[in-house]
């Protein structure tokens, strides 16, 4: 799925140089759940932008499927984002203006869908995460648990082989943490995603099978037996 060889990003602050990614090799095969966490500034967020094709290495290769993204035009790049990526964010990103169905319709206008196809997709993947009674609902009538969900929905209706998520839980309580969790979980497994997380949470961390540690720019993998 993913390969990454020597990759770096480099930053000018003033007269220095940030090292955000400092010599990356990673693989995450097809299928993998990935989570990466580190200290604020560490290159967590960096990298997973990376993966997700939203910015390029300073250096190195960045394989996906073995094409190398940080090389590609931009039109394919955004092509690529918008067919095989499905992102998640800490913010929710979503449209004020918007229902939740116009939200999540959002990501197929890329893809040329006819509006019919557009509404029934986004109304399947919102049933998928437990809002099919909220269609009609704008994010201002919503809890922030719900609104994640339908950021879940959003990434998921264009059918993505992967799905990246920053601080999904951030804005979240302990109880809607774990219930965003368990989605993000079960939707991995049922869809067969290779799923990319960066958390500050230790208790999300402790329980991946596949720990990334991001420091100062260097990486650090630690296996785990499958949980």
């Amino acid at each position: 799925m993913y390969v990454l060889k020597n990759v770096t990003k480099r930053y000018t602050r003033g007269k220095a140089t940030v090292h955000a990614l400092d010599g990356i090799d990673l693989t995450i095969g097809e299928g993998d759940r990935l989570v990466i966490q580190g200290p604020t500034g560490g290159g967590k967020s960096t990298l997973l932008q990376m993966l997700g094709g939203l910015d390029r290495p300073s250096s190195g290769e960045i394989l996906l499927d073995g094409t190398d993204i940080a090389k590609l035009p931009e039109a394919r790049l955004t092509r690529v984002r918008s067919e095989n990526i499905g992102f998640v964010f800490q913010s929710f990103n979503l449209i004020p203006t918007l229902t939740a169905q116009e939200n999540v319709e959002t990501a197929l206008v890329p893809l040329g869908l006819k509006a019919k196809e557009r509404r029934e997709r986004a109304a399947e993947a919102l049933a998928s995460v437990g809002l099919g009674e909220r269609l009609g609902h704008l994010p201002s009538e919503m809890s922030g648990g719900q609104q994640q969900r339908v950021a879940i929905a959003r990434a998921l209706v264009k059918h993505p082989k992967v799905l990246l998520a920053d601080e999904p839980t951030g804005n979240l309580d302990e109880g809607m943490r774990d219930e965003i969790m368990e989605l993000l979980e079960r939707t991995w497994k049922e869809h067969g995603l290779t799923f990319v997380m960066v958390t500050h949470d230790s208790s999300i961390a402790k329980a991946a099978p596949r720990l990334a540690t991001i420091r100062k720019g260097k990486i650090t993998v630690t296996e785990r037996a499958t949980v």
